[in-house]
């Protein structure tokens, strides 16, 4: 393979590459969304600055995605949390847990999506939606929310799903210094939303060293979302630069 053919390559194998070029479009992309009250000095711990807590607040989501062009089928699950950049309300993504390795590296490389391998799952048990995490062999959590009992407005979803999200970007050099440390913005703008529900629901989190979700714990479940979408991924772009802050 000649210089030029390998410089048109944006990742690896050269001969396999992991993870076509997006955009990567998402056909019945299906959300449980579960918003909760936690502890606020936990919370001040995880979120980097300058991003700025707004309320004491979490999003657990679990996302089933049965149709993603270039990456497949995979379910995916972790915490977003609101915060506030500059003024703008948005929310910094935490943690996610894939099943899926395309979608783990395009993820992490292409963009900043904090990824690791795990086994989420969102099914409906009887009349009761359910969305499980488990890292290994263990359970590290177990959300269920009353199945499509109450329809939820359709905009109010979209306002949900589509907003800005913070994520940081680190790459580093051949020594191990940072070469990359930025805080970059994403949002989905191209959306289609089918269904939407809200309904009673509950979360659970269990302690694990590797997958700390209950480091944030749950006090109070605020409200739950089951969303039904079409959408498009878009670009992120940086927005803060830590290395020349430092």
């Amino acid at each position: 393979m000649d210089v030029n053919n390998i410089a048109k390559n944006l990742n690896t194998p050269l001969t396999a590459p992991a993870y076509p070029m997006p955009p990567y479009k998402f056909v019945n992309r299906e959300y449980l969304n579960i918003i909760y009250r936690t502890d606020e000095k936990a919370l001040r711990a995880a979120v980097p600055e300058p991003l700025e807590i707004t309320q004491p607040l979490v999003k657990f989501e679990v996302m089933w995605m049965p149709d993603v062009s270039g990456l497949g089928a995979y379910t995916e699950a972790g915490q977003v949390i609101p915060v506030q950049f500059n003024g703008e309300e948005g929310d910094y993504v935490h943690s996610m847990y894939v099943d899926n390795f395309p979608a783990i590296a395009s993820g992490r490389e292409l963009t900043a999506y904090p990824k690791k391998l795990g086994a989420p799952k969102l099914y409906t048990d009887s009349d009761t939606l359910v969305g499980t995490l488990d890292y290994g062999t263990l359970r590290v959590a177990t959300a269920t929310m009353g199945y499509k009992h109450m329809e939820m407005d359709k905009e109010m979803a979209k306002s949900e799903i589509c907003r800005p999200n913070f994520m940081i970007k680190i790459a580093t050099d051949y020594n191990g210094n940072l070469r990359i440390c930025d805080l970059i913005r994403t949002q989905i703008t191209d959306i289609e939303v089918k269904e939407a529900w809200t309904g009673p629901a509950r979360l659970q989190l269990f302690e694990h060293a590797l997958a700390p979700l209950a480091d944030l714990p749950v006090l109070e479940v605020v409200s739950a979302s089951h969303i039904l979408t079409n959408l498009t991924l878009n670009a992120a772009q940086p927005v803060y630069n830590y290395l020349e802050e430092k």
